[in-house]
């Protein structure tokens, strides 16, 4: 899933996951012996538990047979390509076809590279860490893309990508999904009061806050635009989501911000909830609606959708 974009969580390559699928087992075990001292290693014996395995532990790389019974690697490759969820994982063929219209059909179902069987130990490690390298250098790029400058957390269009992707997720699973939207209570007045410059320092300062508060490796806070946050939070029902909430309020209390224009005197936030299990539910409307609705009854509160 794309939450692994975040800069915090970039891996050095040792600790890399590559994913190996083969029908043979004594294949597997030979790249094993060739890999296992660098890299952690998962197996699959075939397409549809690779792509399993793909999307529960989201790999780093994918070394894969072609000839498999059932769903060979090709239609295994094309099958991830098409799927936005895993798209982005490299996939290297690992196999014992030499002819030229077999190597095209590599290339064409997606692969990034193929290596000849028997493995040479020195090619399979060289192309490992080369196509590592550049999984590497283009999540980071990506991660550049989807942070928000000012604060460090996800920007609007991760938002957007992301909460699709969890609700697709959320969808297969029959789980529920719930996202709060959070504003800075009368935050143009507290610009107006110190400055921008000040003004900056407080918005980093409650984005951290909200990341810290949200601690599941799913959840998700990102910066909506001006002085709203938006946090996403898969497998969440209304009632948990409506407990993470009041824990943020506090949370935000506590940072003790002086805001001499504010009513509570310091810095806080209104929060619109909204969790479905209506997976065509626009959430982030009926969470704009109860954010709307918090403001209107006095704010430093969350509203949540019924």
């Amino acid at each position: 899933m794309i939450n692994d974009l975040n800069l915090s969580h970039m891996q050095s390559l040792p600790n890399a996951t590559i994913l190996v699928v083969d029908d043979q087992p004594i294949n597997i075990q030979v790249i094993y012996q060739i890999l296992g001292e660098q890299y952690q290693i998962l197996m699959a014996t075939s397409g549809p538990e690779a792509i399993n395995v793909c999307k529960k532990s989201m790999p780093d790389l994918v070394l894969m047979d072609v000839v498999m019974p059932e769903q060979d690697g090709l239609t295994t490759c094309k099958l991830m390509k098409a799927d936005s969820e895993i798209a982005n994982i490299p996939v290297i063929f690992v196999t014992g076809l030499q002819q030229q219209s077999e190597e095209n059909a590599c290339w064409d179902a997606g692969a990034v590279d193929f290596i000849q069987k028997p493995v040479n130990p020195s090619t399979l490690q060289n192309r490992v860490k080369a196509h590592l390298t550049l999984k590497r250098q283009a999540d980071l790029l990506r991660s550049m893309a989807y942070v928000d400058g000012l604060t460090g957390v996800y920007n609007r269009r991760y938002f957007e990508k992301y909460l699709h992707s969890q609700v697709a997720v959320c969808k297969r699973l029959q789980q529920p999904i719930a996202i709060m939207i959070i504003d800075i209570d009368h935050f143009k007045q507290y610009n107006d009061h110190f400055g921008h410059l000040v003004g900056d320092d407080a918005l980093k300062l409650v984005a951290q806050c909200l990341k810290n508060s949200s601690q599941r490796p799913a959840d998700l806070v990102a910066r909506y635009g001006g002085e709203e946050f938006v946090c996403v939070l898969p497998n969440t029902d209304s009632t948990g989501a409506a407990h993470l909430a009041a824990q943020m309020l506090v949370a935000i209390s506590d940072l003790a911000i002086e805001h001499p224009t504010s009513t509570t005197g310091k810095v806080s936030i209104s929060i619109g909830v909204a969790a479905t299990t209506n997976y065509t539910t626009n959430l982030t409307q009926l969470a704009d609606e109860q954010l709307y609705l918090a403001k209107q009854q006095g704010r430093n509160r969350y509203c949540v959708a019924p």
